[in-house]
């Protein structure tokens, strides 16, 4: 009976990894193959002609504009959203039981409610406020959808951390910005390095915030030029060749994350031997 379990937990383990990783493995093994759809019927076989085509295509120049606008907007969406997180994490943590309830609740409407409508309602808003398309309203509209999971990021770290700690430092002479500084938030910083990734992450993945609130600027990220080019032109071959650089910075980013880790609870471990 154990064993017959074993297997079902095994197998459904692999049959759910099958569903998540098989379309990325597909997207890595049709780079190779020097174009945008999925079958050989025109190919001769084996080759690199679409990550040379990152450099080589006429839509090259598109290409590192859209990537240079998608890093400017995460970067600053997700380091506002950071800063914006963090201090709201502290003033939710420091309200009344009833208080913290009501707030966290209100955090969660964005990442609760559908993508289309909170895109919808900032076009409303911004276009209320007389907020012209551009960057302006990018960085705004990343900044308020990834503020709610930097906030959730830090609160959990809030409540495991020693609030004695702080209110030591107090006792020792600290100002209360001193104590913040100095003490909390370096007890915090890993969570804040969390949301911010988190951020960063939802930022650049975002299409339809996005789609709705450039515009006609001509501001294009990679989620809407990849759109438009599909739209319009058909796909690129080096979208391939795009998605498979991405998947291996973003696997070689976790696996040294997870190296760091486990080399410095080794560390931990022989420290207090």
């Amino acid at each position: 009976m154990r064993k017959a379990s074993k297997i079902l937990s095994y197998s459904y383990l692999a049959i759910v990894a099958l569903f998540l990783y098989l379309p990325i493995l597909i997207i890595f093994f049709f780079s190779f193959f020097g174009q945008s759809g999925v079958n050989f019927s025109t190919q001769s076989g084996f080759s690199f002609f679409s990550y040379a085509a990152i450099f080589t295509s006429d839509a090259s120049s598109s290409l590192f504009s859209a990537i240079a606008n998608t890093f400017i907007v995460a970067a600053a969406a997700s380091v506002i959203a950071t800063l914006l997180g963090t201090v709201s994490a502290i003033g939710i943590f420091h309200l009344g039981s009833k208080m913290q309830k009501v707030v966290n609740n209100v955090n969660q409407w964005p990442i609760i409610s559908s993508e289309i409508v909170t895109a919808f309602s900032f076009v409303l808003f911004f276009s209320s406020l007389n907020i012209t398309n551009g960057w302006v309203r990018l960085i705004l509209s990343h900044v308020t959808f990834c503020t709610p999971y930097v906030v959730l990021s830090v609160i959990p770290r809030l409540y495991q951390i020693d609030g004695n700690v702080y209110e030591a430092a107090r006792d020792l002479g600290a100002t209360p910005i001193g104590a913040l500084f100095k003490v909390e938030i370096p007890m915090l910083f890993p969570a804040i390095i969390s949301g911010f990734i988190m951020a960063f992450t939802m930022s650049l993945d975002d299409f339809i915030i996005t789609q709705l609130n450039k515009g006609t600027t001509g501001i294009e990220t990679l989620s809407t030029y990849l759109y438009q080019d599909g739209a319009k032109r058909g796909l690129e071959p080096f979208w391939f060749a795009v998605f498979s650089i991405i998947f291996v910075i973003v696997l070689l980013i976790v696996l040294l994350g997870n190296m760091r880790k486990t080399l410095s609870a080794k560390s931990k471990k022989e420290g207090t031997k």
